[in-house]
């Protein structure tokens, strides 16, 4: 019995991919990340502050049938994610903006992703809008051992309150895979919110570097929507993400989304601008040619055209649930940031 599934999880995966001219059969494994635009109940929670807002008599009459054509709308998404070179999808998919589990449940139960079997990973976090980071995994390609949140407790701001980081911990082809989710503190303010993200990214860092010297071969991936740029000072300098494969060392940090911002491509438009705001950084013992061991292949943002707004005053951008309180049936004002993984069946 262990043996089908262990052949069946390779089929899942597997793919024939040219290297240095000579063919060998690799593994493909995907991870990503995906901001969801307010996935959101129709229930009133009085303890979160944002929660008015989406509720049947709210300001954008949230009810049951925008809801379920939310949920359908992101699980169509879900579903497209990594197909090409991933029968199977994502091994783990961070997400965020989650109103609770409830709503990570009803997502997982919809079509067309109902039949793979998604995995939840969630905490209740103290942001003052109510929204969380939570994480979903196949568990036929990722085997999910534990999981962690770590507070947003600035000293000189005790009453602030946002979203947690999620440390997911698990075994990705067999070998110590971690995800760190991240959702970090809004612009609002200018530049006045940098510091919040600074100090974001040095959770994250203090993490990260606590898992390689525990164990210098574990293998971790950091998504999230940074709320920032990889030029940006909390991406650059304090998680110290670098912006090419030689400058990083076996314990450092790679953005393996710079390259896109550079080339002017984007996760998200804001006032005809492109910012890459929800990015890929994995560890730098994950770089490397030698795909005995599992090893980062490439990183996409996932731009289909049915994610695209294609008329009227927002053409190009991404094609959003709501223009101001007007319902559009669209998906998230974000769009999803994948990264690829290969190892070499023996």
């Amino acid at each position: 019995m262990n043996r089908r599934i262990t052949l069946f999880s390779i089929l899942l995966v597997c793919i024939t991919l040219s290297l240095s001219a000579q063919q060998k059969r690799l593994g493909v494994y995907a991870a990503g990340f995906y901001n969801l635009e307010n996935l959101w109940d129709t229930n009133n929670d009085a303890s979160n502050e944002g929660d008015d807002e989406f509720t049947p008599l709210g300001p954008y009459e949230w009810t049951e049938a925008k809801y379920k054509k939310k949920l359908s709308n992101i699980a169509k998404v879900i579903s497209q994610l990594a197909r090409e070179y991933c029968p199977a999808g994502p091994a783990i998919l961070g997400v965020s903006e989650v109103e609770n589990r409830k709503v990570l449940e009803d997502l997982v139960q919809t079509e067309p992703i109902a039949s793979m079997n998604y995995q939840i990973v969630h905490f209740e976090s103290p942001d003052h809008r109510g929204i969380d980071v939570a994480a979903l995994y196949n568990p036929r390609l990722f085997r999910f051992i534990s999981a962690q949140a770590y507070p947003f407790n600035k000293p000189d701001m005790p009453d602030y309150r946002t979203r947690d980081i999620l440390l997911v911990n698990g075994l990705l082809a067999g070998e110590p895979f971690h995800m760190i989710v991240n959702h970090w503190p809004s612009r609002y303010g200018g530049a006045k919110s940098s510091p919040l993200r600074e100090f974001a990214a040095s959770i994250v860092r203090h993490i990260a570097d606590s898992l390689h010297n525990d164990n210098p071969q574990a293998k971790v991936l950091i998504v999230g929507d940074m709320n920032d740029d990889p030029v940006d000072p909390s991406c650059s300098k304090v998680l110290g993400a670098k912006k090419k494969k030689k400058d990083v060392t076996p314990d450092g940090y790679y953005n393996a989304t710079w390259k896109f911002y550079d080339e002017g491509i984007g996760s998200l438009c804001y006032q005809d601008k492109w910012n890459l705001f929800d990015q890929q950084i994995v560890s730098g013992n994950l770089l490397g040619k030698d795909y005995s061991t599992l090893k980062f292949w490439k990183a996409e943002i996932f731009n289909r055209p049915f994610l695209i707004q294609q008329e009227g005053k927002y053409k190009g951008y991404p094609l959003r649930t709501f223009s101001g309180t007007t319902f559009q049936n669209g998906y998230s004002d974000h769009l999803p940031a994948l990264s690829y993984f290969i190892k070499e069946f023996k």
